[in-house]
């Protein structure tokens, strides 16, 4: 358990913005600065980066400001989950008093979104990968489905709950990129476009603009903030490979490691935990990180979420935003997993408000289900 709170929150414009993605930033980081009741002025730590490689010397530069703390490291989409460990460790040594974890991409405008082999040809992986023209990083995420569906014995039909579930919350958010287009089927899962067998366009998440904020302070200056503080419970992270090929099993996670290192720091179990929020990339991406995380067992997910336990009014709040499979992804979604949690513990969340939600988890996954990073969250007493 840490001395450090988040103490404010933003998204960013949504969905097509026609917006540069340094517009964006500005709109992530001053949404969340005063939401916090703070400034620009205040702020001496920046953490960002970005499918375009936006460091935070350059918003450093943007912002007028001269941070006496900074953080760039480029680890996908669980980077933001990353950066609230770093950002804690830093508050905590005196390094940095008010720190930004931020990220904005205008991927949809920009018709940015790469789907072909991603490696350059003198990359050591590309000599085992390339010549089979994978979809990165759908393909890669199809062949971990295909393996977790055949030793699990689960169906196919059951991971589209994942998808169903997601769109569930997203038609309780206003904000959500598939707000206004109704609930879906197992039937409009499995029926939509196959991208990469077993996949389809509907276990896939979103290309959207889009990006968050949150602020960092320490807890004693967090309580007299005008927010309810938001205090960091405990943290994690494991990094097990860069290719697929690196990999023997892409159906064992390193999360599990990232989850048991951030629930003892927290001194919490997943059984203390009101309200998750998890990378769903893809559909596969869920049902390995519950797992991972402790929830069920190996080869259970898909059992434990098939009477609807994720699904607004269940047992198990999962994706509460409608995630990255309804509500929005820019690319890299972790920022907008915390953002979600801290609302939840704020109780902002309207229709979709967890009731009493005291104790959230946020879980990035990046790459090739490469970099795992586990933060706990917890609403001040």
């Amino acid at each position: 358990m840490t001395g450090v709170a988040v103490v404010g929150a933003a998204e960013c414009d949504l969905g097509v913005t026609g917006k540069s993605i340094l517009g964006l930033q500005t709109q992530a980081v001053t949404r969340a600065l005063a939401d916090a009741g703070l400034s620009l002025a205040d702020v001496d730590g920046i953490a960002s980066t970005s499918v375009s490689r936006f460091s935070a010397t350059q918003l450093a530069e943007h912002f007028g400001i001269t941070p006496r703390w900074t953080d760039s490291t480029f680890a996908g989409g669980s980077a933001y989950e990353m950066f609230v460990a770093r950002a804690a460790q830093a508050i905590e040594a005196g390094q940095a008093s008010v720190v930004v974890i931020t990220f904005a991409s205008n991927q949809r405008s920009a018709a940015s979104r790469r789907l072909g082999g991603v490696y350059e040809p003198w990359t050591p992986e590309a000599q085992f990968e390339e010549p089979y023209d994978p979809l990165f990083p759908l393909s890669y995420y199809a062949m971990a489905a295909q393996s977790y569906l055949h030793h699990s014995g689960a169906k196919r039909e059951q991971l589209a709950e994942v998808a169903i579930a997601a769109r569930e919350w997203a038609l309780l958010n206003p904000k959500a990129f598939r707000h206004t287009k109704g609930s879906l089927s197992v039937e409009d899962v499995l029926g939509s476009t196959m991208i990469s067998s077993p996949l389809t366009a509907a276990d896939c998440c979103l290309v959207t603009d889009g990006g968050g904020a949150i602020v960092l302070t320490s807890l004693e200056r967090a309580r007299d903030l005008k927010q309810v503080p938001v205090r960091v419970l405990g943290y994690g992270e494991r990094t097990t490979n860069n290719s697929f090929t690196g990999h023997d099993d892409l159906t064992v996670s390193g999360a599990a490691g990232s989850a048991a290192d951030a629930f003892a720091r927290a001194g919490v179990t997943v059984a203390d935990v009101d309200v998750t929020q998890v990378y769903d990339s893809f559909t596969i991406t869920v049902a390995l990180t519950l797992e991972a995380l402790g929830f069920c067992g190996k080869g259970e997910a898909l059992d434990l979420i098939a009477d609807g336990r994720t699904r607004p009014g269940g047992a198990l709040p999962l994706n509460t935003s409608g995630g990255g499979l309804s509500y929005c992804h820019p690319g890299q979604y972790g920022v907008l997993l915390l953002v979600e949690a801290v609302r939840q513990l704020r109780g902002e969340c309207g229709a979709r408000q967890v009731p009493g939600a005291e104790v959230a988890v946020a879980h990035g996954t990046g790459g090739i289900l490469s970099t795992h990073a586990t933060v706990v969250l917890g609403r001040d007493r």
